[in-house]
């Protein structure tokens, strides 16, 4: 949050790496980790007497994203060189989009931590090339050049200055984020750069509407280091004004490990890049017929599926909202209750006992060791009393251990529930027996001590009695 007297005002550009298998204007490959410079073909560099063939599957990409957001899709839009000399750009220029855009006007609602909801304006989404990348450790006092990316398809998704905090910036970074996956135009992958920010970021005294002087923050790839960086540069730039001085128009890169925004280079202004139209790309023409085809195929949101999550299975919103923001998170919830019909507890299960071991041991859900028709079996033999909920966590880490199935674990561990009401009623007579004490405050009223005698009993049977059986012999015991 900006300090007292002060408000921010932040716009975020999204760069997203689109899904394609071949770059945006050659027939050369974008998946990630190949060799340096094995997916950089003559196109992608710019040789003489090469032309660009524009990818087809890129712009119905985009055309999904803008519909998704509700937003204008122009039927003519041009491609432009943008043009700058860094050694990672072979060209000399970036093929993108200027003046006529793909995607117009739209907006996207986010959902905030405190449960309120924000429409933030979206300018526009674009579509142009990646640059390559420049490698600094490689080689002792050297910068190597890696133009494997050079050429990948990208998305650059324009918010309008609608936001005003850190943290409000980096749940719309989230929330774009699981909207690309569900929508299948990209993969998400934050570490391999499949999703980089760059935040504009502008303070003024409170009640003021001139917007004060801009810096711009490049490439974040982190939902935790765009916070970062944005609480760190609006402070900066609180301090440089209360202290007399003056902010400068600049492009600063986030260093995490220090915790602060360094100075890349002064900001350029549009005009500095000398834009054109690109002459060997023609204009790209989109049919309505080809929009509607589009926006048919379109599949069920976030925001909806969150939504149906409340009405369908009388969750939380909260818990709606963690379910659906990965869909594979989503999917796997779906998956579970339809295994065990209990929407409640599979969401309790994997928002704790499935999170917690995914998170403790870096896997992705839909790598986990467990499935989801296994954990809806878990979840079923905790409702049909074969076991009790302390010890499905017992067979829940041996699940992910991979030692069998759930019935198997429970078998040969010997962890079925005692629920013989014969043998149950003895170890209560026994228990009351050995605690006079405690029976006599609970006659006297003082009930939580029923408590250390449920836990007796489940003591006695190893955690093997059924607490709600126990519960109930007891007190009648106790009468």
């Amino acid at each position: 949050m900006a300090p007292p007297g002060w408000e921010a005002v932040i716009g975020l550009e999204v760069h997203v790496q689109l899904a394609t298998r071949s770059k945006i204007f050659s027939g050369a490959p974008s998946a990630f980790g190949a060799a340096p410079n094995e997916q950089a073909c003559v196109i992608d560099l710019g040789l003489p007497g090469v032309l660009p063939v524009l990818n087809e599957q890129a712009v119905r990409m985009a055309v999904t994203f803008g519909l998704s957001i509700g937003a204008t899709i122009h039927p003519y839009s041009i491609f432009d060189r943008k043009n700058y000399f860094y050694p990672d750009l072979p060209k000399g220029y970036q093929i993108s989009q200027f003046a006529h855009p793909i995607v117009g006007p739209g907006s996207l609602t986010i959902q905030l931590p405190n449960g309120e909801r924000k429409t933030v304006g979206i300018t526009r989404a674009h579509l142009e090339e990646d640059a390559g990348k420049s490698v600094h450790d490689a080689y002792p006092g050297l910068t190597a050049i890696d133009l494997n990316r050079t050429g990948t398809p990208l998305l650059e998704v324009v918010s309008e200055p609608d936001l005003s905090s850190a943290a409000e910036a980096s749940t719309y970074f989230r929330q774009l984020h699981s909207l690309v996956r569900y929508l299948k135009i990209c993969d998400g992958n934050l570490a391999e750069g499949s999703m980089r920010c760059d935040a504009n970021v502008s303070v003024r005294p409170v009640g003021t509407t001139e917007l004060g002087q801009r810096t711009e923050i490049k490439n974040v790839n982190s939902f935790r280091f765009v916070e970062r960086a944005i609480d760190y540069e609006i402070e900066r730039q609180v301090g440089v004004l209360e202290s007399g001085g003056e902010i400068k128009q600049q492009t600063l890169l986030y260093d995490a490990d220090q915790d602060e925004t360094r100075p890349m280079r002064s900001k350029e202004y549009s005009e500095d890049y000398r834009y054109f139209p690109d002459p060997d790309l023609l204009p790209v023409h989109i049919t309505e017929a080809v929009i509607a085809e589009i926006r048919d195929g379109l599949p069920e949101l976030p925001a909806q599926r969150q939504q149906r999550y409340v009405d369908e299975y009388a969750l939380s919103s909260y818990d709606a909202g963690w379910l659906t923001e990965d869909p594979a998170v989503a999917d796997f919830f779906e998956a579970t209750t339809s295994a065990c019909g209990d929407p409640k507890l599979s969401a309790n299960w994997i928002m704790g006992e499935l999170s917690a071991a995914l998170n403790r041991e870096d896997v992705a859900i839909d790598t986990a060791p467990i499935s989801a028709g296994e954990l809806g079996t878990l979840i079923a033999r905790i409702q049909d009393g074969t076991i009790s909920s302390k010890i499905a966590k017992t067979v829940f880490e041996a699940l992910w251990q991979q030692e069998g199935s759930v019935d198997a674990i429970i078998d040969a561990r010997g962890l079925r529930q005692l629920s013989d009401t014969g043998e149950l009623t003895a170890i209560v007579d026994e228990v009351v027996t050995a605690n006079p004490d405690q029976v006599e405050q609970f006659r006297a009223g003082k009930n939580k001590v029923l408590g250390f005698l449920v836990g007796q009993v489940m003591k006695a049977t190893q955690g093997k009695a059924n607490p709600q059986q126990v519960n109930t012999l007891l007190r009648e015991r106790l009468k």
